[in-house]
C-alpha cells in the first residue's frame, strides 16, 4: 500500500513537473517571438499620414518638395536620433502637423524605424 503510495506521489509530481516546463516553455517562446510593431500596418500609416509630402519612398512628393521637406532617406534625416525623429513625428515641424493626437507613441516609434528603413531604398 505504502508502494502504491509513493509511485502514485512521484508519477504526479512527474506530470506536475512536465506540465510546468512546457508551460514555461511556451512562456518563453511567445515572448521571443512578438514582432514588436507590424511593419505592414506602419508601411500603411506611413502611406496615410506621411507619403502626401514625404512620398512613398521618403524622397518628397511634388507638393512636399514645394514645401522644401528634406528628403527622408538624406543624412541630415538618418542622422537624428530615434528620439529626435520620434519628436517631430508628435510634435510636427515647421509646416509638418503633429501627430502625437491621432497616433499612439508606439505608432510614432515604429513610424520613426520606418524612417530609417528608408535609407536603404536610396
Amino acid at each position: 500500500m505504502l508502494h502504491d503510495k509513493i509511485r502514485h506521489t512521484v508519477t504526479y509530481s512527474t506530470i506536475l513537473s512536465v506540465v510546468l516546463s512546457v508551460l514555461s516553455l511556451l512562456t518563453v517562446s511567445t515572448l521571443r517571438a512578438s514582432p514588436g510593431p507590424d511593419k505592414a500596418a506602419t508601411a500603411g500609416t506611413f502611406r496615410t499620414k506621411c507619403a502626401m509630402c514625404h512620398g512613398p519612398d521618403g524622397a518628397g512628393s511634388a507638393v512636399g518638395k514645394s514645401m522644401n521637406v528634406p528628403d527622408l532617406r538624406s543624412s541630415v534625416v538618418q542622422d537624428q536620433a530615434d528620439a529626435e525623429l520620434g519628436q517631430i513625428i508628435s510634435n510636427g515641424k515647421g509646416g509638418m502637423p503633429a501627430f502625437k493626437s491621432s497616433l499612439s507613441d508606439d505608432q510614432i516609434q515604429a513610424l520613426a524605424t520606418y524612417v530609417r528603413s528608408l535609407h536603404q531604398k536610396k
